[in-house]
């Protein structure tokens, strides 16, 4: 099969690196408006692999790049999803995108039936969380009889937790404020609510060397899950792990207005709050070295007659072998999984459709472990 790899940063790095390295993909393209950073990906995974220049927001060299592969992952900005899916179901090219934006998904999931009839399957929001994440929940519930309670705990980490906020930016500054202000949505008695982030705060342990851990409710890692399961489950929620205190001070920050985004007027110099935030940790914030991933999907209900808990766990680090960050990992090995799954018939389901609604869990979750990525299972 033939796939392309749409961007060529991180996490289109991570998508490169696995596609190489699977045996049934004959031909990687890596397309990037950035020529020189294209060509230098390529050059860095081989013969496997060529690059093209491409501007993601143009339809016609979309159509024209699409039309050449079986299957597409997409790992550049939300706001050009909804375009890859018109142009995916135009060229009857299956396609998978890293998502990060729920209004986005659903514009996506309208066009359903017109993915249905071309015969072809979309996935949006298929990296870390959501995306892997979500099929966990899946497993779970389904080996339950009756699923009640889905608890959804995850975060990346920096290996070596340094001040002032025991954090580094593993991923944009962007997506990281968008989750601390926006409203999250979860399940209570079975019906979709809208909570405020940056409180709930819970303690969860973690085997050493992490020890205890925070917990705070974030937005966007439950995606389409409360839409999904609402009135099938009594509660499912998503909270972001973090290093003990980060929590509170990002919460004391929040409510001193450094994130709010309402362009204000200082001494005649207007700019927003959040904008100046926002470069002070780019700025400010330590290298972020080598990161972990942590990861816990807890599914309680029955089973007959009986009281069950399912528990799904990762605890996966930087690998030194290939120099890919853990985040690059389980973000983007989900994504490159799902397009290659969908172009080899084992996602059967057509239209656009979100992970849990169309990803068989089994060879899901095998084809992270053969990745290295080491889920472990628990049935209590």
């Amino acid at each position: 099969m033939k796939v392309l790899v749409l961007g060529s940063g991180q996490m289109g790095k991570g998508a490169a690196y696995d596609l190489v390295h699977n045996e049934n993909v004959e031909q990687v393209i890596v397309a990037d408006i950035d020529e020189s950073m294209a060509n230098k990906l390529a050059k860095e995974m081989g013969s496997k692999v060529i690059a093209e220049k491409i501007d993601a927001k143009n339809k016609s060299q979309l159509t024209n790049i699409f039309s050449k592969v079986d299957s597409v992952v997409s790992a550049v900005s939300y706001t050009v999803n909804l375009l890859h899916t018109q142009v995916a179901i135009e060229t009857g090219t299956h396609m998978c995108d890293l998502g990060g934006n729920l209004h986005v998904v659903k514009e996506q999931m309208a066009l359903h039936n017109q993915a249905k009839d071309a015969g072809i399957t979309i996935v949006p929001d298929i990296g870390v969380a959501p995306g892997m994440v979500s099929v966990l929940a899946r497993a779970g519930i389904d080996a339950l009889d009756q699923a009640e309670d889905v608890r959804i705990r995850v975060g990346g980490l920096q290996q070596e937790p340094r001040p002032p906020l025991n954090y580094a930016l593993i991923f944009s500054v962007e997506g990281l404020i968008n989750e601390y202000v926006e409203p999250c949505m979860a399940l209570r008695d079975g019906k979709i609510v809208y909570e405020e982030p940056l409180v709930g705060f819970e303690q969860v342990e973690f085997p050493e060397p992490f020890g205890m851990l925070e917990a705070f409710n974030t937005s966007g890692g439950t995606s389409t899950l409360p839409l999904t399961y609402e009135g099938k489950i009594k509660n499912l929620d998503y909270k972001t792990l973090r290093y003990l205190g980060h929590g509170h001070k990002m919460w004391c920050l929040m409510k001193l207005g450094l994130m709010d985004s309402t362009v204000q007027d200082f001494n005649g110099v207007k700019i927003a709050p959040r904008t100046v935030f926002e470069r002070l940790l780019e700025r400010n914030l330590p290298e972020s070295g080598k990161d972990a991933t942590l990861i816990r999907v807890t599914v309680s209900g029955w089973k007959g007659t009986e009281s069950r808990e399912i528990v799904y766990q990762l605890v996966d680090y930087f690998d030194d072998a290939s120099g890919l960050t853990s985040m690059m990992r389980t973000t983007s090995f989900p994504a490159t999984v799902t397009a290659t799954m969908m172009a080899d018939g084992t996602i059967t389901d057509k239209g656009v459709l979100p992970a849990e609604r169309c990803i068989p869990p089994g060879p899901f979750i095998q084809a992270l472990r053969d990745r290295g990525l080491d889920i472990k299972h628990q049935s209590l």
